[in-house]
């Protein structure tokens, strides 16, 4: 019926409502931000607009952890990030296999990184970094560790016919792509027979699923090494509203509404109107940042 978190997860939870930093007395290793590899998903239409707003803010702390995979090759941004940009040649249509198949290129463009850690986020994501590195550094990258958020209540069901056991159908947990989840080196490498040099496109296909329940699938289904589910992560189909003031700086990844529920954001300080800051992302980089040059001083009482 119900499974419980792994302690691991427990403990870092607590670890993280409190903010501590006992020097990571937890550590299983000190992992440093190079250690860890961003693919950040996006589409040709973000560019002007979400992207930039990423590279102001949080991308701008993390240059040479964070790759852009898109499906355009945009000179503009080539200019701004280098080969950090990956055009993916993947269509630019959101469907299923255009997904699955910007996801095969993060996965190998992983691999081919040598980094211990692959966390994948989207173009609507802010990404804490400090408290990105403080939780994977609660784990060894030789782990079998996959961290993230589900978007259901209850494991997802796929069609799979060629399951050793006989059994026609596989149940699974999946973090949702659109909080961001994270994927050590050692359980990456075991992925590979069903997601390495193409193999995540056919892996997906044949259960017909996108392209974060085909990573589930895979590492629940086919590997059965459980999610580790942290509410740290948030997507733009939760209520962000929920999440207000200090709290909002605690969190590992955020997100915003899109078009049609604008008012699904963050409450943080007014560093920004809404009108100057409708994702609220500028205000909370400057909350995290206030060095930063763009941002106005902040009067501490």
């Amino acid at each position: 019926c119900c499974w419980e978190l792994p302690s691991p997860i427990n403990r870092l939870d607590n670890l993280m409502k409190d903010h501590e930093e006992p020097a990571l007395a937890s550590a299983k290793e000190k992992l440093q931000l190079k250690d860890i590899f961003i693919a950040v998903k996006t589409t040709r239409k973000y560019h002007r607009t979400r992207l930039n707003l990423l590279f102001q803010t949080w991308i701008s702390q993390a240059k040479g952890q964070t790759f852009i995979f898109t499906d355009w090759d945009d000179q503009e941004l080539r200019l701004r990030a280098g080969d950090h940009v990956i055009n993916t040649n993947c269509s630019a249509v959101h469907t299923r296999q255009a997904l699955c198949c910007k996801m095969s290129v993060e996965y190998d463009k992983f691999l081919e990184s040598g980094r211990k850690w692959f966390c994948h986020v989207d173009d609507d994501n802010y990404v804490n970094l400090h408290n990105l590195l403080h939780l994977l550094s609660a784990f060894s990258h030789s782990q079998d560790i996959y961290v993230g958020r589900p978007s259901l209540d209850h494991p997802i069901e796929a069609a799979d016919h060629v399951r050793n056991d006989g059994s026609t159908t596989a149940k699974f947990w999946f973090a949702t792509g659109g909080a961001g989840f994270c994927i050590s080196r050692g359980l990456a490498l075991k992925m590979s027979p069903w997601a390495s040099l193409g193999s995540f496109i056919s892996t997906a296909e044949r259960i017909r699923l996108p392209d974060d329940c085909t990573i589930g699938y895979i590492i629940e289904g086919l590997l059965e090494v459980k999610l580790l589910r942290s509410p740290l992560f948030h997507s733009h189909l939760e209520n962000l509203q929920q999440l207000r003031g200090e709290a909002v700086l605690k969190q590992v990844t955020l997100s915003y509404g899109g078009p049609e529920n604008r008012r699904n954001v963050v409450s943080v300080g007014e560093v920004f109107s809404i009108q100057q800051d409708p994702t609220r992302f500028k205000s909370v980089h400057c909350l995290l940042y206030p060095d930063t040059g763009w941002c106005p001083s902040l009067t501490v009482n």
